[in-house]
């Protein structure tokens, strides 16, 4: 009776260390070589430059708009909104990140859901260029102001022009650094509206966890909070604070702590690579243990 009690015992050892192994298995310490250069054997998705008008700015704005291969207004889609950091535009993704190359490459290997990917220019200001000094202060303050631009006008344009799933399962938010903060701000704010956020390095434009979220167990209902930094960059206070609030109030998430990461498109890059594989799709609780025991 014993011998059987202990082989049961180390059958149970055993198997759940095959599903921790497994776990991890699935996550990638880096990506893989070639995963953000551009392949001529693929589909390829479509870059096009859309205006939209904003009455919240009082003029008509730019947006860069990524369509999947295979693209089809006769499909719905869910969409990603990709905001810009501090010094940038609605082409600073397209210039320095390629999420168009990334998702390409992930889309030929079937590894993301076919989306919308939407970059605006994040500083809602008639004169939206960064113009000599990032920090002037209408500059930075633009950068809230763009909360009511993207729910107002660019959300409702979207809707109306783009074959779109209209709700917050099919709805997500992500940025760097600028972008970053602006994520978390705007996607605990408006948890009707999103139901993903990755926040890539963000910057202190990032609320405190408790003027963030107020009431902490309203965001069980959100479907993944992404939050990542490199531990070599000097911001990274601004995601573990938010990471440890979470926790403290037992809210699901992920931070991802990169070794020797800095503040870079290399960061983002390796984060919206990753981030892009889980969204719009049901997420493995044991995912989110991984991440979080990988790094």
């Amino acid at each position: 009776m014993k011998k059987s009690v202990i082989r049961f015992s180390l059958l149970l050892v055993f198997s759940l260390f095959a599903v921790i192994q497994l776990s991890a298995q699935t996550i990638e310490q880096t990506p893989p070589e070639g995963f953000d250069l551009a392949k001529s054997d693929i589909p390829h998705g479509t870059i096009t430059t859309i205006t939209y008008p904003s009455k919240t700015v009082g003029t008509d704005r730019k947006a860069t708009i990524y369509t999947p291969p295979g693209y089809s207004k006769s499909k719905k889609y869910p969409v990603l909104y990709l905001l810009h950091g501090i010094g940038g535009d609605e082409k600073e993704w397209l210039n320095g990140g390629h999420p168009e190359i990334i998702l390409d490459n992930l889309y030929a290997q079937g590894k993301v859901v076919p989306m919308i990917v939407v970059m605006p220019n994040g500083r809602a200001m008639k004169d939206d260029s960064p113009g000599d000094n990032i920090f002037a202060p209408d500059k930075v303050a633009a950068f809230a102001t763009f909360e009511q631009d993207l729910l107002k006008d660019l959300i409702p344009y979207i809707e109306k022009n783009y074959p779109v799933i209209k709700n917050r399962e099919n709805r997500a938010i992500a940025g760097l650094s600028m972008g970053g903060g602006q994520t978390l701000n705007f996607g605990f704010a408006n948890m009707d509206k999103f139901a993903w956020m990755g926040a890539f390095s963000a910057a202190p434009n990032t609320k405190q966890p408790k003027e963030l979220l107020p009431d902490p167990q309203k965001a069980k209902n959100m479907k993944l909070i992404w939050i990542s930094c490199g531990d070599k960059d000097g911001l990274i206070g601004n995601s573990t604070r938010t990471s440890a609030y979470l926790k403290e109030n037992g809210i699901p998430h992920i931070l991802r702590i990169t070794p020797g990461g800095v503040h870079d498109f290399k960061e983002w890059k390796d984060n919206l690579y990753r981030f892009s594989q889980l969204i719009f799709k049901p997420v493995d609780p044991k995912m989110i243990e991984a991440y979080n025991a990988n790094f």
